[in-house]
């Protein structure tokens, strides 16, 4: 067992994280969905998530069994709702295709839908014990700290540097606590920011301490200007329901109900509305405008308020559905329009957005 290995296994029983909910327990099937649910995501926002994600699907069957449409309402918030539709996926295919049974190696895991190599070796080092290295964010940032690896770890050739490096350090037993060792190092000590050097068991041998280059190992990706989109919204409310409409399943909130995109040359909303939708509005009035941060563009979401008469109904294209603003807290949302919805509800505007008269919600200008 190298030096390296055998002082982070000491750190990690003395000083580790050992009461996670998804600890304590070699069931592939908590393990791979704590497992997925961390990914690009902190522990105290995922725990949550996790307890009631299982108590609604305690194992693969219920999960596979499941509608899409559950799972995406269950995940609503977390982000990244692609690793949902993956989920789900790939309990199906588990179900249907092993019998229920889950991969027991890295290799056949990393076959699942929405499982890389980083995270199959993660799940079969704790539930089957398999000598396999990770390398996540926390994993890359503790090696190229501490052993001094220049570049961008997301370039092709740092990153297989980094993977030689990882699986060179293997200790021959105790595989998952060494894995979790290596995660809990980079979460609560070498941290991206202001990390706890003092109490890190590499503080003498740290290339990137010794040399004063803390904040600049591992190298930064290289800066390219962020996209911005835009895009309009129909807020249409009616005796207390507003409209929503399903994603088609890949996308931009794949699989979640959203409130209907405008399109960018539509000038005239309410005609629009009864064309798209079968429904007869008011004046359309601009609600106030929120920007999202998605991983590679930031989007500029401009919400419309209409009211709906109830002389006509919806089209028939099964895609569009009322969900009463009550229910909205169970319902598969994107965290944006979670946050329309939210402020349309709120006490001290719910009449005054909900009622006919074309005041609106923070209205700013009829359009």
């Amino acid at each position: 067992m190298s030096e390296f290995s055998t002082r982070l296994l000491e750190w990690q029983r003395a000083h580790g994280r050992h009461d996670l909910p998804w600890q304590g327990s070699n069931d592939p099937y908590r393990i791979w969905l704590s497992e997925i649910m961390l990914q690009q995501t902190q522990v105290d926002t995922v725990i949550p998530y996790y307890q009631r994600f299982l108590a609604r699907f305690p194992d693969i069957g219920a999960l596979a069994a499941a509608p899409v449409e559950d799972v995406m309402a269950l995940w609503s918030g977390l982000g990244y709702y692609a690793r949902a539709r993956n989920l789900h996926r790939a309990a199906q295919l588990i179900a249907n295709e092993h019998g229920g049974a889950f991969p027991r190696s890295a290799t056949a895991i990393a076959e699942l839908p929405g499982v890389g190599r980083s995270t199959a070796a993660a799940i079969a080092a704790f539930a089957f014990a398999e000598r396999a290295a990770i390398l996540d964010g926390n994993v890359k940032r503790v090696l190229c700290r501490i052993f001094g690896v220049e570049g961008f770890p997301g370039e092709r050739a740092v990153e297989q540097r980094l993977w030689a490096l990882a699986e060179s350090l293997l200790p021959e037993r105790e595989i998952g606590r060494y894995i979790q060792a290596q995660m809990d190092l980079g979460a609560t000590l070498c941290t991206r920011g202001r990390p706890a050097c003092t109490r890190c068991p590499f503080h003498d041998d740290c290339v990137a301490r010794r040399d004063g280059r803390i904040t600049a190992l591992p190298a930064a990706r290289p800066k390219k200007v962020v996209p911005r989109r835009s895009a309009r919204c129909a807020v249409i409310v009616r005796d207390g329901a507003v409209l929503l409409e399903r994603r088609p399943p890949s996308g931009i909130w794949g699989g979640l109900l959203a409130l209907p995109e405008i399109p960018t040359d539509t000038a005239d909303i309410p005609a629009w509305v009864a064309l798209r939708c079968g429904l007869a509005t008011g004046a359309a009035q601009a609600l106030a405008p929120l920007t999202h941060a998605f991983t590679h563009f930031v989007l500029e979401l401009q919400p419309v308020l209409l009211h709906a008469s109830t002389a006509q109904g919806l089209a028939d294209d099964g895609a569009l559905s009322w969900l009463p603003l009550a229910g909205r807290t169970d319902a598969a949302l994107p965290t944006p329009i979670r946050r329309i919805l939210d402020t349309l509800a709120s006490p001290s505007l719910f009449d005054d957005a909900l009622a006919p008269p074309d005041n609106g919600l923070a209205p700013q200008r009829p359009l």
